[in-house]
């Protein structure tokens, strides 16, 4: 798809890149705890189960996600695969430390005080962190090199926040983090060199559901799930963006890939079809906002057909820039990452003190 020569190459490759984590993971185990071995220290059974069950998930994940390949899942089902690995590292979380208490902004402190026990909600909320984490790679997707662009990007950014607050107190949790980061970048970049335009192998859903549980796992043992989805802001923009497709408010085609001219070698937007009847009221306030702020391209026929791009960063980075090669493209859209990857530092840093005391 997306080229001249219809060349059919090898797909779920990133399967193999999960196993090759998982191996290096596996022999790297004895390694945090050879201080405690060798010298007969009292051992950290708790940090050892954190390691194992995070290794759990994350190998769960990858399980899953092949079996996703394969058997080519329904959205509504794959929804519900994070949700089933994330449940050996919340129940770790629970034994380990169950603390459910955030601390209230300043802004809602005499409202709420200074902070509040979300109890059962705070593990739901790191349910979904799971689910977010794996779904959002997943549908910020469609060019060479973007899933596995974006992971690099996000896994980057998170281990120069670990190595910026190892110098802080909670400097086991993000060395903890980094134990995980490292491989995975390396891992990733084996992959990413063939899986760039113009790609010999496609990452499958096996990759976004592996990277996915990766980030999620070190966010939630490391405690640092808020700064972690800071790492996802282009990805929570184009979730938003996407809500109406993806909640079937407007159609949604399985693939909303760009379209390839042929002729040029350039990749358009890609476009849905269909009658503004179709429509219930929410789909039509949500796209009456949308037009008013002109991040559509909207064209209605005089007998009602609407012509409408598909709802994803992509598409929208198409429609502002105009049509572009496909390698092109990616590296628009992973500076758009590297982009909320400085405002998540602005936001983590300089602009906290605004929100919490720091």
């Amino acid at each position: 798809m997306s080229k001249k020569e219809r060349i059919r190459i090898p797909e779920a490759v990133g399967v193999v890149c999960g196993c090759t984590f998982l191996v290096t993971m596996f022999i790297f185990i004895p390694f945090p705890f050879s201080k405690h071995i060798f010298y007969k220290e009292s051992f950290p059974h708790s940090e050892f189960v954190e390691f194992l069950s995070a290794l759990l998930s994350i190998c769960c994940m990858v399980l899953l996600g092949f079996a996703d390949d394969v058997l080519d899942l329904r959205w509504r089902h794959k929804i519900m695969l994070p949700t089933i690995a994330s449940l050996p590292l919340l129940m770790v979380y629970y034994v380990n430390f169950n603390s459910t208490t955030i601390i209230v902004p300043k802004p809602f402190r005499t409202l709420l005080g200074d902070s509040v026990d979300l109890w059962i909600f705070y593990y739901v909320y790191m349910g979904m962190l799971a689910v977010f984490c794996t779904n959002a790679i997943n549908i910020l997707a469609g060019v060479n090199g973007l899933e596995v662009g974006q992971s690099l990007i996000i896994a980057w950014s998170i281990l120069i926040f670990n190595i910026v607050e190892l110098s802080g107190k909670l400097w086991k949790a993000h060395l903890f983090s980094m134990y995980f980061m490292i491989p995975y970048i390396a891992t990733s970049l084996a992959l990413f060199k063939y899986n760039w335009y113009p790609s010999k192998v496609f990452v499958g859903d096996t990759f976004c559901y592996f990277s996915g549980m990766t980030f999620a796992v070190v966010g939630i043992i490391g405690h640092f799930s808020k700064t972690t989805l800071l790492f996802f802001i282009p990805q929570i923009l184009n979730f938003l963006y996407s809500v109406p497709q993806l909640f079937h408010l407007m159609p949604c085609p399985r693939h909303r890939l760009p379209c390839y001219d042929a002729e040029a070698d350039l990749m358009i937007p890609s476009v849905m079809v269909f009658k503004i009847s179709d429509l219930n009221v929410l789909a039509r306030f949500i796209m009456r906002v949308f037009k008013t702020f002109k991040v559509v391209n909207w064209r209605e026929d005089k007998d009602g057909t609407i012509t409408c791009n598909n709802l994803t960063l992509i598409n929208f980075v198409l429609i502002v820039f105009g049509p572009m090669r496909e390698p092109t493209l990616s590296t628009v859209l992973l500076a758009i990452q590297v982009a909320g990857t400085v405002l998540a530092f602005v936001i983590r840093y300089p602009l906290a003190s605004i929100f919490y005391d720091v």
